[in-house]
Parts: structure tokens; C-alpha cells; sequence
């Protein structure tokens, strides 16, 4: 178990009335326990709460008019994942996987796996069907893609990725992703807090489907494991950004920061386990 400190401010600029929608409030389950949180709103603007009927993401929204807007979300929040021996972990075969996973076999708009089939079965195709094919496939992007800040941008997609062998954190997540599902392995988008991140920012990592639970993968290798703050899930990046506007904004500054409070002992599988979140 690991207690975290979680803060996020946010400021913006409205050039007219419009429509915000958050999604920066972690996950609250049985091994994510959010144990208090604050939401302040300059000027105050009372949100409308809600949670995402697919994925059980928890959102706001709010209608403000033009001008300067602040907010500021805080929270503490206990993280107790579940440790598992990797050499115990084997894929699910097609035919018997939950029918709520299947959604996560499909390309989506980030995640062309339809068109790096090839590329996905010449390097991991006749790996082990377990839980070390999805290792190779986070080793392989570790290896042969630069993780560079600004390489990318709101457009880029698997396949830009894989073909300039180039981006960041969601970069290397959707490729990830897309490589799982051309091998017929459900892999799912997460947004995160992480703790010891250098520079401090939102986070993306993915999950992969394999037994008969999700499992945490993080191929950028830029923080613990255990110490990632789950926000919210989904197909690639466009279901779970931090913030969606609908209107003119421009987001004028944002600052992340995560402390780590309370340990308790490290588990024996910490530094060779596969983690469920």
C-alpha cells in the first residue's frame, strides 16, 4: 500500500461562453481508494459530476462565460495493487474472452492495428502467447523509439510513431496498444498521475487483458509502477483527455505535483511482478 498527495491547477483563458469537460479526478475502487478530495473553481461555477457508463471514469463539467478561469483539484488517495508472477499470466484465447473486452481488440483512431498487423507479427508473432509477449512488445518500444518532448502533437497516431520511431508517453501507449490488439490481445489507454515523473505532468501508460484481469504496462520506463495514479481508461487518447473544450479557450498554465505520504512494506514481486490495478 502507498498514500499519495495528488494537486492540479489549471488556469484558461474563455474568448467566449463555453463547455469544459474534466477528467482529471483519479479512479476510486477497491485497490484505488480515493480517501478525501477538493475541487475549487475561480470564479465559482457549480459542476455537473458525472461518470462515464463504459469505463467508470469520473468527469466534470462546467459552462462558464468569457474570461480568466482557475481550478484547482487535490486530493489523497491510497493505491493497494495486486502483485502476480508474470510466468503465471498467459493470454486469453478469442473465443473465451469477456465480451466487454472485445471493444478493445478494434483499431480506433489512435490505434491503427489493422495497419501495423505486419510489423506486430514479424517481431512478436511467434513469441510465447503470455504475459512476456507484451514485455517484448514494451522492451521493443523502449528500444527503438526516442522519447522526445514535442515530437508530437494532437494528431499523431500509432502508425506516425512506429514509422518515425519518435514521441512521447501517449505515443509510446497507443503503439503499444496497437501492437496487442494486431496479436489479438485486448489493451486499453490509461491517463495517469505518476509519481517521481521528471517534468511533472498527466501520464499514459496502457493495459493489457491477459488470464482474466487487466495488467499495467508502462513502456516509457519514466515511473514505478506503483506508483501510478490511475484517472481514467479507454480505446486511445481521444476518450480520456485531461480537459475537452467546446468553444475558443486557451489553456494558459498547468501544474502537476504528486508526494508520496505513507509506504508500507515493499512487496516481494516489486521489482520482477506484473501489477493489476
Amino acid at each position: 500500500m502507498k498514500k499519495f498527495d495528488l494537486l492540479c491547477q489549471l488556469s484558461c483563458n474563455l474568448l467566449e461562453p463555453a463547455a469544459l469537460v474534466f477528467n482529471i479526478q483519479p479512479l476510486d475502487n477497491k485497490v484505488q481508494r480515493v480517501m478525501n478530495e477538493n475541487l475549487q473553481i475561480d470564479p465559482y461555477i457549480r459542476p455537473e459530476k458525472f461518470i462515464d457508463p463504459l469505463e467508470g471514469n469520473r468527469c466534470f463539467r462546467v459552462n462558464p462565460s468569457e474570461g480568466e478561469m482557475q481550478f484547482q483539484y487535490s486530493a489523497t488517495v491510497e493505491v493497494s495493487p495486486d502483485w502476480f508472477d508474470p510466468f503465471e499470466i498467459h493470454e486469453t484465447p478469442t473465443t473465451k474472452l469477456p465480451v466487454e473486452t472485445l471493444r478493445y481488440l478494434y483499431p480506433s483512431r489512435y490505434c491503427q492495428s489493422d495497419l501495423l498487423f505486419g510489423l506486430a507479427m514479424s517481431e512478436f508473432g511467434n513469441l510465447a502467447w503470455d504475459y512476456s509477449r507484451v514485455t517484448a512488445i514494451c522492451n521493443w518500444i523502449y528500444d527503438k523509439v526516442r522519447y522526445i518532448s514535442g515530437s508530437s502533437d494532437s494528431q499523431t497516431s500509432a502508425y506516425d510513431t512506429a514509422t518515425q520511431r519518435a514521441g512521447v508517453c501517449r505515443d509510446f501507449a497507443h503503439l503499444a496498444i496497437a501492437f496487442c490488439r494486431a496479436l489479438n490481445i485486448p489493451a486499453r489507454f490509461v491517463s495517469a498521475y505518476a509519481y517521481q515523473l521528471d517534468p511533472p505532468d498527466f501520464h499514459a501508460c496502457f493495459e493489457a487483458y491477459l488470464g482474466n484481469r487487466w495488467y499495467l504496462f508502462d513502456p516509457t520506463r519514466r515511473a514505478p509502477l506503483d506508483g501510478i495514479i490511475r484517472i481514467s481508461t479507454g480505446r486511445d487518447a481521444a476518450d480520456v483527455s485531461f480537459v475537452t473544450f467546446f468553444g475558443a479557450v486557451q489553456l494558459n498554465r498547468m501544474n502537476i505535483s504528486v508526494i508520496q505520504t505513507e509506504a508500507s512494506k515493499e512487496h516481494p514481486l516489486k521489482d520482477t511482478g506484473a501489477i493489476a490495478i
